[in-house]
């Protein structure tokens, strides 16, 4: 599925934009004609509702949809997707006072509405989708590249793990680079072990499915910018093994690698001019024989030590080696991405990324690289007086310190021991949608990503 938008020489209908301040001013000017059926059947313009507008030979006209209040726009991103999706299939073009800010976010929330995951229901009526025609004045192939990542990510996180295993992550990664040129790398089971990637090993190591680090590269001049994905395709939580109802949604504990792979595509269709590298730590976090112990202690790429209190706390192990070795090499910025902890979810709800980083105005670039991506994040602090709670005494580092506060800021302090980069961003995401919402349906979705995007002008000088 490519979302797009309509060509711009296609027949469209009117899509009419009101607030509810304008409402007045429609029904007596563009809407005049239907004045009479809006006000008899209610139409206030609330946000996403929807009305649409027989002609006079009784077939459609058009439709209007309620832009809604400053406050209710406020609460809700993307209300004009709940309009977008009572409309039949056909093509259309946006009508009404919308400024720059409010016609791209139309424009992202339309193609963004068109998602649909359909792979275990290939008998299912699919309903006839509704395209818009490009607004004009909007750079509409970044439109379209954000919606197309965004895609991506979406189906590799609802993909369930018999089928998005590290082998498929993998070949997840190979069909991108295949698309627009990149090489890859994969170093698989032992060969970690004999390359010195001891903790991606250690996590994986009990799966009948390798463990592997995947290795990305695009872009032969400009800055470089180097993404890193946690990619945990399932996780039972190993010896300290979860509850099932903390087990069912961990087939989305890949969102890491899914984020970062959404976001690559993004750059390399608008083949903006830097190079990047993406490195994902495939692995299952299973049981077996084999698997690694409570107070287990490894000794890291970077040569930490670090003592595994807890087996479920698996992401920042190999993440750890992936960091180490994202930093042997040169890089102008450097972004981890993982569905990391439940601290962060508790601190700030699924609809929100948290992010730490090193560098102010990184972060500065990030916030209103958000604010035009519509892609919320939230700025969490590298907290130096929590250095000692990861700190076991017994190694050099604790996977999982029972400090019983901070969850997501100890995690976050003890991956930048490894991403020992000045221009260090980690981002801790949830990667999911609990329930439906406007443009974005109950399962997986990006976090980030477009935020990112946005920003990498600023962030990289490009």
């Amino acid at each position: 599925m490519t979302p797009a938008f309509a060509p711009a020489d296609s027949a469209t209908l009117p899509f009419h934009v009101v607030s509810p301040d304008g409402l007045e001013a429609f029904l007596s000017g563009p809407g005049a004609a239907h004045a009479g059926w809006l006000t008899a059947t209610g139409f206030q313009a609330a946000l996403g509702e929807l009305r649409l507008l027989p002609g006079a030979d009784g077939k459609l006209a058009g439709a209007v949809a309620g832009l809604g209040t400053d406050k209710a726009r406020a609460r809700q991103r993307f209300g004009l997707a709940k309009a977008v999706a009572g409309l039949p299939g056909g093509d259309w073009h946006l009508e009404g006072p919308l400024t720059q800010d409010q016609t791209a976010e139309a424009a992202l929330a339309w193609l963004l509405s068109g998602y649909r995951f359909d792979r275990y229901r290939p008998g299912a009526a699919a309903p006839a989708l509704s395209r818009l025609k490009a607004p004009a004045g909007l750079d509409t192939a970044r439109i379209e590249a954000m919606a197309a990542g965004e895609f991506l990510t979406r189906d590799l996180i609802n993909t369930p793990a018999q089928d998005m295993g590290p082998a498929e992550l993998e070949q997840a990664v190979l069909d991108l680079a295949a698309r627009f040129g990149a090489t890859t790398q994969a170093i698989r089971g032992d060969d970690l072990l004999a390359q010195n990637f001891p903790m991606i090993h250690a996590v994986g190591r009990a799966s009948p499915r390798e463990p592997r680090l995947l290795d990305l590269r695009w872009g032969s001049t400009g800055p470089r910018l180097t993404l890193v994905g946690k990619g945990v395709c399932f996780d039972t939580g190993g010896l300290n093994i979860k509850p099932s109802n903390g087990m069912s949604l961990m087939k989305k504990d890949m969102g890491g690698a899914a984020t970062v792979l959404g976001l690559a595509q993004m750059v390399m269709a608008l083949n903006l001019p830097l190079r990047l590298r993406v490195l994902i730590p495939a692995v299952e976090n299973v049981i077996s024989g084999n698997a690694q112990k409570p107070k287990d202690i490894l000794i890291s790429r970077k040569g930490l030590t670090v003592e595994v209190n807890d087996t479920d706390a698996e992401g920042r192990l190999i993440l750890g080696d992936a960091l180490a070795y994202a930093v042997e090499e040169e890089t102008d910025a450097l972004i981890s991405m993982a569905t990391l902890t439940g601290a962060a979810r508790i601190a700030v709800g699924p609809d929100l990324a948290p992010y730490w980083a090193q560098d102010d105005a990184m972060a500065a670039a990030l916030e209103a690289g958000a604010k035009t991506g519509f892609d919320p994040v939230w700025r969490l602090p590298f907290h130096d007086a929590y250095e000692s709670v990861i700190e076991p005494g017994i190694a050099d580092l604790d996977n999982a310190p029972g400090f019983g506060f901070a969850g997501s800021i100890t995690a976050a302090l003890f991956l930048r021991r490894f991403a020992d980069h000045p221009r260090y961003m980690h981002f801790d995401i949830y990667g999911h949608s609990p329930t439906e919402a406007p443009a974005r349906p109950k399962g997986g979705v990006g976090q980030g990503a477009r935020a990112i995007l946005n920003a990498l002008p600023q962030m990289l000088g490009i």
